[in-house]
């Protein structure tokens, strides 16, 4: 039972485990992947609007009459929106330009060096565009886009040969990866800690059937072997003593024990064969209300040297698609059960009655001693050590209410018991 319970436990721990992890996984990978399609974005978007891909050798910006030549070394830092007038020709149609979300600067080539950079919103002091570009022009002879690792990567960019570097600023970028990576390691820390609490709760949940049944197990099996032990060792005693004179004696000892020995083994047989389910294929539409009542009748005899009567109310006609032998066992069990703890001259009542269209309630109701709120589940356990559940003098061994119950259960309904204002009730539904 440790075994299982380790067992499940961990399966309960990895699996719970697992499904964290993958779906911490998945939020940091689509947020990488979001981040880098956006860096990829901001460059296209850079790149298409400047324009410097479709200018042609020798242009030249227009300058209009008697206007002076711009100097267009000169270097633009800022959003687009705070450039003045006075600007090369390549950049008349920054007012067309968008505030992009990322750090990105511009840097214009010609002649195989950087004219003038642009900063696309804010700066970020310590970032040396200028810098940067230069690096990129001497380490790059063709064309080339890079986005690399935004979790390390300082910078990316897009260079156009002779044309143009547009370089994206990482550092935001990696400091919100991080910190998504850092939140997301604390919450499985915590959730993980959840999960050995909940693992625990639900291995406890889950595997308590299973030893509530091993518990049984272990009592079945020792009470089982108790009830054989005692005939085994009259039939032993009296086949050992056996002798000329008491030879008679001897052996009606040994025909008494084994017929019980019979019994109860017949008894442990059936019980196991109910456990197993039943064949529903071989159940027919039954006359219930013909079953109940014969089986009444068969009881009055005994009903009546015991002083107690047995009064009916069935409705006739109650049809049932039931295993016929098996409903009468079971209504004759609980019968027997209510006649002989009965009290003198009192009356065992009977009912059958449908309730609605897909049940029907049979009562069997006695006035005796009650049967104690804490028994009343007990009753119905394999060899029920109760007052009057099992005694050796009248052959009980506590197992016609277990089967009468499990008869009850295999045809898709149940027997309760219940004790109040001095009677006793079984009520047995049938579905």
């Amino acid at each position: 039972m440790k075994e299982l319970k380790r067992k499940t436990y961990l399966t309960i721990f990895l699996l719970l485990s697992l499904i964290l992890i993958a779906v911490l996984i998945f939020v940091n990978v689509q947020n990488y992947k979001k981040e880098k399609n956006d860096v990829y974005r901001s460059l296209d978007i850079v790149d298409d609007r400047m324009g410097f891909r479709n200018e042609q050798p020798g242009f030249k910006p227009d300058v209009k009459p008697n206007e002076k030549p711009v100097d267009e070394s000169v270097e633009i830092q800022g959003a687009p929106d705070t450039i003045h007038e006075n600007m090369p020709g390549d950049f008349k149609n920054l007012e067309n330009m968008i505030i992009m979300d990322h750090e990105l600067y511009t840097a214009k080539i010609e002649n195989g060096s950087i004219t003038t950079i642009i900063s696309h919103g804010n700066s970020t002091d310590g970032f040396d565009a200028r810098k940067i570009a230069e690096k990129i022009l001497s380490e790059n002879t063709s064309d080339k886009s890079f986005v690399g690792n935004l979790y390390f990567e300082k910078y990316s960019y897009r260079y156009r040969i002779n044309d143009s570097v547009v370089i994206v600023n990482n550092a935001d970028i990696s400091y919100d990866l991080m910190e998504l990576l850092i939140k997301s390691i604390f919450l499985f820390i915590v959730f993980e800690m959840l999960i050995i609490l909940f693992s625990g709760l639900l291995t406890s949940w889950i595997t308590h059937p299973a030893l509530d049944a091993f518990e049984k197990q272990k009592e079945f099996i020792a009470d089982a072997s108790h009830e054989l032990k005692t005939p085994l060792a009259v039939i032993m005693a009296s086949a050992d003593a056996m002798t000329a004179d008491d030879f008679d004696q001897n052996l009606e000892n040994i025909r008494y024990e084994s017929d019980r020995m019979s019994r109860l083994i017949g008894g442990l047989l059936k019980l196991s064969r109910l456990d197993s389910g039943m064949d529903k294929s071989n159940f027919k539409e039954e006359n219930l209300s013909l079953i109940i009542e014969k089986t009444c009748l068969s009881y009055e005899g005994v009903a009546f040297e015991m002083g107690i009567s047995i009064d009916t109310d069935i409705d006739e006609g109650i049809s049932y698609k039931c295993n016929k032998d098996e409903i009468e066992q079971m209504s004759s069990t609980i019968l027997d059960n209510a006649v002989r703890h009965s009290y003198k001259d009192s009356v065992v009542k009977v009912s059958v009655k449908r309730k609605g269209k897909n049940e029907i309630i049979i009562n069997i109701i006695n006035k005796g001693d009650p049967i104690p709120e804490e028994d009343r589940e007990r009753i119905f356990e394999r060899f029920y050590r109760g007052d009057k559940s099992r005694r050796r003098d009248d052959d009980r061994y506590g197992l016609g209410l277990a089967i009468a119950r499990r008869i009850a259960r295999n045809h898709g309904g149940d027997i309760l018991a219940s004790s109040g204002g001095g009677e006793t009730t079984f009520r047995i539904s049938l579905k």
